[in-house]
Protein backbone atom coordinates (compact mmCIF):
# COMPACT_ATOMS: atom_id res chain seq x y z
CA UNK A 1 0.00 0.00 0.00
CA UNK A 2 3.15 2.49 0.65
CA UNK A 3 4.88 1.23 -2.54
CA UNK A 4 1.51 2.28 -4.28
CA UNK A 5 0.69 5.65 -2.60
CA UNK A 6 4.21 6.75 -3.84
CA UNK A 7 3.43 5.93 -7.42
CA UNK A 8 0.47 7.87 -6.99
CA UNK A 9 2.20 10.83 -5.78
CA UNK A 10 5.54 10.56 -7.55
CA UNK A 11 7.14 10.72 -4.99
CA UNK A 12 9.82 8.00 -3.40
CA UNK A 13 10.46 8.51 0.14
CA UNK A 14 13.89 7.49 1.60
CA UNK A 15 12.72 6.69 4.82
CA UNK A 16 8.83 4.82 4.58
CA UNK A 17 8.74 5.56 8.22
CA UNK A 18 7.68 9.01 7.68
CA UNK A 19 4.72 8.39 4.93
CA UNK A 20 3.63 5.43 7.22
CA UNK A 21 2.98 7.56 9.96
CA UNK A 22 1.46 10.87 8.11
CA UNK A 23 -1.09 7.99 7.06
CA UNK A 24 -1.78 6.90 10.40
CA UNK A 25 -4.52 7.92 11.66
CA UNK A 26 -4.81 8.69 15.88
CA UNK A 27 -7.81 5.94 15.93
CA UNK A 28 -5.48 3.41 14.32
CA UNK A 29 -2.34 4.37 16.66
CA UNK A 30 -4.67 4.39 19.86
CA UNK A 31 -6.12 0.38 18.70
CA UNK A 32 -3.26 -0.96 17.95
CA UNK A 33 -1.08 0.59 21.25
CA UNK A 34 0.86 2.06 19.27
CA UNK A 35 3.87 3.97 21.25
CA UNK A 36 3.42 7.65 21.54
CA UNK A 37 3.68 10.56 19.26
CA UNK A 38 3.12 7.68 16.70
CA UNK A 39 -0.11 8.99 14.63
CA UNK A 40 0.30 11.76 11.94
CA UNK A 41 -0.90 14.81 14.08
CA UNK A 42 2.61 16.25 14.25
CA UNK A 43 3.27 15.97 11.06
CA UNK A 44 0.08 17.52 10.59
CA UNK A 45 0.99 20.79 12.57
CA UNK A 46 4.72 21.04 10.43
CA UNK A 47 2.82 20.26 6.91
CA UNK A 48 0.40 23.20 7.76
CA UNK A 49 3.17 25.55 7.85
CA UNK A 50 5.19 24.11 4.89
CA UNK A 51 2.02 24.10 2.50
CA UNK A 52 1.23 28.12 3.99
CA UNK A 53 4.46 29.21 3.19
CA UNK A 54 4.65 28.03 -0.13
CA UNK A 55 1.27 28.48 -1.10
CA UNK A 56 1.61 32.33 -0.02
CA UNK A 57 5.01 32.30 -2.19
CA UNK A 58 3.23 31.19 -5.34
CA UNK A 59 0.07 33.70 -4.82
CA UNK A 60 2.85 36.22 -4.30
CA UNK A 61 4.67 36.13 -7.58
CA UNK A 62 1.73 35.18 -9.85
CA UNK A 63 -0.88 37.68 -8.60
CA UNK A 64 1.20 40.49 -8.74
CA UNK A 65 -1.91 43.04 -9.06
CA UNK A 66 -3.72 42.02 -6.02
CA UNK A 67 -3.71 43.77 -2.58
CA UNK A 68 -2.78 41.41 0.79
CA UNK A 69 -6.77 41.48 1.56
CA UNK A 70 -7.40 39.77 -1.73
CA UNK A 71 -4.00 37.82 -1.41
CA UNK A 72 -5.06 36.58 2.03
CA UNK A 73 -8.75 35.45 0.73
CA UNK A 74 -7.39 33.89 -1.95
CA UNK A 75 -4.68 32.00 0.26
CA UNK A 76 -7.37 30.81 2.69
CA UNK A 77 -9.25 29.45 -0.32
CA UNK A 78 -7.08 27.05 -0.76
CA UNK A 79 -5.72 25.74 2.30
CA UNK A 80 -9.40 25.08 4.16
CA UNK A 81 -10.58 22.28 4.99
CA UNK A 82 -13.29 21.39 2.33
CA UNK A 83 -10.61 22.22 -0.69
CA UNK A 84 -7.73 20.36 0.86
CA UNK A 85 -10.14 17.47 1.16
CA UNK A 86 -11.34 18.04 -2.28
CA UNK A 87 -7.39 17.96 -3.42
CA UNK A 88 -7.10 14.59 -0.72
CA UNK A 89 -9.82 12.80 -2.78
CA UNK A 90 -8.73 13.64 -6.16
CA UNK A 91 -5.14 11.27 -5.41
CA UNK A 92 -7.85 8.44 -3.15
CA UNK A 93 -5.87 9.55 -0.14
CA UNK A 94 -8.90 8.09 1.74
CA UNK A 95 -7.61 4.48 0.20
CA UNK A 96 -4.28 4.83 1.99
CA UNK A 97 -4.98 5.65 5.80
CA UNK A 98 -4.12 3.59 8.22
CA UNK A 99 -7.90 3.96 10.72
CA UNK A 100 -8.95 2.55 13.65
CA UNK A 101 -12.07 0.13 12.84
CA UNK A 102 -14.87 2.43 14.37
CA UNK A 103 -13.37 5.20 12.31
CA UNK A 104 -13.41 2.93 9.20
CA UNK A 105 -16.64 1.65 9.42
CA UNK A 106 -18.35 5.62 10.18
CA UNK A 107 -17.29 6.66 6.89
CA UNK A 108 -13.68 8.04 8.36
CA UNK A 109 -12.18 7.18 4.92
CA UNK A 110 -14.39 10.35 3.40
CA UNK A 111 -14.29 12.28 5.99
CA UNK A 112 -13.01 16.01 5.23
CA UNK A 113 -11.18 16.53 8.46
CA UNK A 114 -9.24 13.60 8.80
CA UNK A 115 -8.62 13.61 4.78
CA UNK A 116 -7.29 17.33 5.16
CA UNK A 117 -5.21 16.32 8.06
CA UNK A 118 -3.66 13.72 6.03
CA UNK A 119 -2.79 15.68 3.17
CA UNK A 120 -1.02 18.08 5.39
CA UNK A 121 0.75 15.19 7.18
CA UNK A 122 2.07 13.68 3.72
CA UNK A 123 3.55 17.30 3.25
CA UNK A 124 5.28 17.34 6.19
CA UNK A 125 6.69 14.18 5.78
CA UNK A 126 7.95 15.18 2.53
CA UNK A 127 9.34 18.32 3.94
CA UNK A 128 11.60 16.33 6.23
CA UNK A 129 11.91 12.76 3.87
CA UNK A 130 13.29 15.29 0.80
CA UNK A 131 13.35 18.88 1.57
CA UNK A 132 11.88 21.73 0.60
CA UNK A 133 11.97 21.76 -3.13
CA UNK A 134 10.06 18.13 -2.89
CA UNK A 135 7.25 19.39 -0.94
CA UNK A 136 6.96 22.49 -3.07
CA UNK A 137 6.63 20.58 -6.00
CA UNK A 138 4.21 18.10 -4.42
CA UNK A 139 1.88 21.13 -3.57
CA UNK A 140 2.40 22.61 -6.49
CA UNK A 141 1.07 19.70 -7.97
CA UNK A 142 -1.65 18.51 -6.67
CA UNK A 143 -2.83 21.75 -4.59
CA UNK A 144 -1.88 24.59 -6.76
CA UNK A 145 -3.40 24.25 -9.42
CA UNK A 146 -7.69 25.35 -10.56
CA UNK A 147 -7.19 28.09 -8.43
CA UNK A 148 -10.16 29.09 -9.74
CA UNK A 149 -12.58 26.14 -8.73
CA UNK A 150 -10.93 26.45 -5.54
CA UNK A 151 -12.07 30.02 -4.63
CA UNK A 152 -15.74 28.97 -6.48
CA UNK A 153 -15.98 26.29 -3.85
CA UNK A 154 -14.57 28.30 -1.07
CA UNK A 155 -17.18 31.56 -1.88
CA UNK A 156 -19.75 29.31 -2.88
CA UNK A 157 -22.47 30.27 -1.44
CA UNK A 158 -21.67 33.92 -1.66
CA UNK A 159 -21.28 33.67 -4.95
CA UNK A 160 -24.38 31.66 -5.90
CA UNK A 161 -26.61 34.71 -3.49
CA UNK A 162 -25.04 37.28 -5.91
CA UNK A 163 -25.97 35.17 -9.36
CA UNK A 164 -29.30 35.10 -7.83
CA UNK A 165 -29.56 37.94 -6.70
CA UNK A 166 -29.12 39.98 -10.41
CA UNK A 167 -31.80 37.43 -11.39
CA UNK A 168 -34.38 38.78 -8.70
CA UNK A 169 -35.28 35.33 -7.54
CA UNK A 170 -35.13 33.72 -4.25
CA UNK A 171 -32.47 30.95 -2.52
CA UNK A 172 -33.01 28.82 -0.16
CA UNK A 173 -31.58 25.69 1.50
CA UNK A 174 -33.46 23.04 2.25
CA UNK A 175 -32.25 20.31 4.61
CA UNK A 176 -33.69 16.89 2.76
CA UNK A 177 -31.95 14.36 5.11
CA UNK A 178 -29.95 13.86 8.42
CA UNK A 179 -28.66 10.35 9.27
CA UNK A 180 -25.95 9.01 12.10
CA UNK A 181 -25.61 9.13 15.46
CA UNK A 182 -24.50 12.90 17.24
CA UNK A 183 -21.07 12.11 17.04
CA UNK A 184 -21.05 11.18 13.09
CA UNK A 185 -23.84 13.45 11.48
CA UNK A 186 -24.73 13.51 7.85
CA UNK A 187 -26.29 16.10 6.01
CA UNK A 188 -28.26 16.41 2.55
CA UNK A 189 -29.13 19.88 1.58
CA UNK A 190 -30.63 21.22 -1.56
CA UNK A 191 -30.43 25.11 -2.67
CA UNK A 192 -33.43 25.86 -4.51
CA UNK A 193 -35.00 29.03 -6.24
CA UNK A 194 -38.45 28.47 -5.78
CA UNK A 195 -39.61 24.71 -6.97
CA UNK A 196 -36.15 24.00 -9.26
CA UNK A 197 -33.33 22.22 -7.36
CA UNK A 198 -29.79 23.95 -8.28
CA UNK A 199 -27.79 21.67 -6.69
CA UNK A 200 -27.46 18.89 -3.54
CA UNK A 201 -24.52 18.40 -1.25
CA UNK A 202 -23.71 16.38 1.61
CA UNK A 203 -21.53 17.29 4.72
CA UNK A 204 -21.29 16.35 8.41
CA UNK A 205 -22.39 20.04 9.23
CA UNK A 206 -25.43 22.09 7.99
CA UNK A 207 -23.08 24.28 6.96
CA UNK A 208 -20.52 22.22 4.68
CA UNK A 209 -23.53 20.81 2.91
CA UNK A 210 -25.19 23.84 2.19
CA UNK A 211 -21.68 25.24 0.81
CA UNK A 212 -21.35 22.11 -1.66
CA UNK A 213 -24.63 22.20 -2.32
CA UNK A 214 -24.19 25.80 -3.79
CA UNK A 215 -21.12 24.54 -5.59
CA UNK A 216 -22.46 21.91 -7.48
CA UNK A 217 -25.44 24.57 -8.02
CA UNK A 218 -22.86 27.64 -9.71
CA UNK A 219 -20.92 24.65 -11.63
CA UNK A 220 -24.64 24.11 -13.36
CA UNK A 221 -24.85 26.96 -14.09
CA UNK A 222 -22.00 27.73 -15.67
CA UNK A 223 -22.47 24.33 -17.39
CA UNK A 224 -26.05 26.18 -18.97
CA UNK A 225 -24.74 29.35 -19.57
CA UNK A 226 -21.96 27.61 -21.61
CA UNK A 227 -24.00 25.81 -23.76
CA UNK A 228 -26.31 28.39 -24.75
Amino acid sequence: MIKKFQKVIGYHFENEKLLMQALTHSSYANEHHMKKLSDNERLEFLGDAVLEIISSDFLYREHGDLPEGELTKLRASIVCEPTLALCAMEISLGDYLYLGKGEDLTGGRERKSILSDALEAVIGAIYLDGGFTNAKEFIRKFILKDIEHKQLFYDSKTILQEVVQGEHEKLTYVLTDESGPDHNKSFTVEVRVEDQVLGSGCGHTKKAAEQEAAYHALLKIRAEKGSR
